[in-house]
């Protein structure tokens, strides 16, 4: 079942009020950012996007907007933004940042920092075509379910990994993006 009493202002009290749990420290050096879009509803939205089948490195995978540090980047949210607007156009300044999750390993080798920020409902969003072949709104308490999340895992190379499996609506999340999805639920205190 969603938790319909997610409004808005929970999420963005329960994100600014709870710690995130220590996690284990990310290994890789090479960093990215990511943008986790909330959307300003009354039924707040989580907005994602599947990458374009042309793509070399996870091709046709739901996202978030997002990829690695350029030199120009002030910052990892500096990055996080450019990205958005370069993918999805969503402009920098319409962003209200909330902050950052602890930073994940990708398996492509980056050090990717999750950045949990609102937009505005009623942007128009332009996908890349290049990069991004749709961009579709989950309800946010939907999204935040954990129950809608299931384990598998991976054993590769001596080493074992868990890897978060979901669908919504026709669309597959897993992988660090169904991972960070999940993380975010655990921080805001969602229950199992």
């Amino acid at each position: 079942m969603p938790h319909p009493e997610l409004s808005l202002d929970d999420f963005i009290s329960r994100f600014q009020l709870l710690r995130p749990q220590p996690t284990k420290a990310a290994l890789n050096q090479r960093r990215a950012a990511v943008l986790i879009p909330i959307v300003r509803r009354d039924v707040p939205g989580l907005l994602l996007t599947k990458r374009s089948s042309q793509l070399r490195k996870h091709a046709g995978q739901v996202a978030f907007p997002g990829g690695a540090v350029d030199d120009s980047d002030a910052s990892l949210i500096a990055a996080a933004l450019r990205e958005a607007q370069e993918e999805v156009a969503i402009p920098p300044e319409s962003v209200e940042i909330l902050g950052v999750l602890p930073p994940v390993d990708s398996v492509t080798g980056f050090q990717v920092t999750p950045v949990v920020g609102i937009i505005p409902p009623d942007l128009h969003y332009h996908a890349s075509v290049d990069e991004v072949s749709a961009v579709f709104e989950m309800p946010l308490a939907e999204a935040l379910r954990l129950g809608r999340y299931h384990p598998l895992d991976i054993h590769r190379r001596g080493n074992s990994h868990r890897v978060w499996l979901s669908w919504y609506q026709h669309y597959f999340v897993w992988g660090m993006t169904a991972g960070i999805i999940r993380e975010l639920a655990l921080q805001i205190g969602v229950k199992p």
